[in-house]
């Protein structure tokens, strides 16, 4: 992993001027204008990294689970990485000691569609674990996959429709996009990015669905 890590070196001060950084945890009442995942690269910048991935043939499943994505870990206090990206991505979002949403108001880009539960919204990989590990991090250690799951320096993580993020499951973006069609451009930008930081490759398909968003910005 050591050439991963290197790599990502390389790639963070490349980003370091275009990646706005996630916010910081508030444990109570989170501002009133709703906020959002890290900015991705520009269309442009993305079409040049796309241009950058390895074009492979996407991998096995064999072997992939969830559990080797170890996910939702402690970020800080009693609040986990979906409790972080709910208070984010929300507007006046109230947390309870345990660091629980129990109010607030969450509206998903995918769908634009706005929801008043958590329990009504899951926090989506943008790029799915299991097409991670197709795309080479099957070959990591558990420690880089969960940094992988839990990224929030990197637009990997958003707060979405449940039933959305489920349909989505673990497809590229040669099988789904946003069923918003204004948020295609940011969901491509985001996709991009995130495979381009963590090193994963793209299948031929996925590149010419990508290739064919990123133009249309």
């Amino acid at each position: 992993m050591s050439g991963v890590y290197a790599r990502r070196v390389i790639r963070t001060a490349v980003l370091a001027a275009s990646v706005a950084l996630a916010s910081t945890t508030a444990l109570l009442t989170a501002p009133a204008a709703q906020a959002a995942p890290p900015t991705p690269v520009s269309a442009s910048t993305a079409r040049t990294y796309l241009g950058w991935l390895t074009v492979k043939a996407e991998g096995s499943s064999t072997g992939y689970s969830r559990d080797k994505f170890p996910h939702w870990i402690t970020q800080s206090g009693a609040c986990n990485t979906r409790e972080v990206v709910l208070e984010r991505d929300g507007s006046g979002v109230v947390q309870d000691s345990g660091c629980a949403a129990v109010s607030g108001s969450w509206y998903s880009p995918y769908d634009g569609a706005t929801w008043y539960a958590a329990s009504d919204v899951d926090i989506d990989h943008v790029v799915p674990l299991a097409e991670a590990w197709r795309s080479g991090a099957a070959s990591w250690s558990t420690s880089s996959r969960q940094a992988f799951a839990n990224d929030l320096t990197r637009p990997q993580l958003i707060a979405v429709t449940d039933n959305v993020n489920q349909a989505k499951g673990d497809k590229d973006p040669a099988e789904w996009l946003p069923p918003s069609s204004s948020y295609r451009c940011m969901y491509a930008r985001m996709w991009v990015h995130t495979k381009y930081y963590w090193n994963l490759s793209v299948d031929s398909a996925e590149k010419s669905a990508l290739q064919s968003v990123l133009n249309g910005c």
